[in-house]
């Protein structure tokens, strides 16, 4: 089965429960009602460039030039460095956490935002604490000094020549 077949797959998986069946499941028993306001327009911004970063770097940075895919049991092949990875190493991470946030704003749903930042957090832990030491040894020095240029969650903001 080709990458992009897999990562659909994963996508509709594991993104697709962190950021559409708990946020139905969160709302259940109440009814889901959009707001239309600067906090809503905010909402939207994040949840649509969380998408589309996402599908950038699932799709085009993992399957098509990785060859593999986001799920930690099939993951690319080579190294993804480019696009958005150039510019800090989790983006992937960044853009489910932005859609999270994006609909707890246009939701007005604290459970929402709290899942968020539960997502963000263990996240955090498990790059540390699997992510990080696989691809140490998956790519050793390429990765190392990857690791060196590009920061792992917050970018770094440069003079530019």
């Amino acid at each position: 089965m080709a990458p992009v077949i897999r990562t659909l797959i994963f996508t509709v998986i594991v993104p697709g429960f962190w950021t559409v069946f708990l946020p139905w499941w969160l709302a259940r028993g109440g009814h889901l009602r959009l707001h239309w306001d600067a906090l809503a327009a905010l909402g939207w911004l994040l949840t649509l460039s969380g998408a589309a970063l996402y599908l950038m770097c699932a799709f085009w940075g993992f399957a098509l030039r990785g060859g593999g895919t986001p799920a930690p049991i099939d993951p690319p092949k080579k190294l993804v460095i480019v696009g958005p990875y150039r510019v800090v190493r989790n983006p992937m991470y960044w853009a489910v956490f932005s859609v999270m946030l994006g609909e707890a704003a246009l939701l007005r749903s604290a459970p929402q935002a709290q899942l968020g930042v539960f997502f963000f957090l263990g996240t955090c832990v498990f790059v540390l604490v699997y992510e990080e030491p696989v691809l140490r040894a998956s790519f050793g020095a390429e990765y190392e000094e990857y690791c060196r240029r590009v920061p792992r969650w917050l970018p770094r903001l440069r003079k530019s020549s």
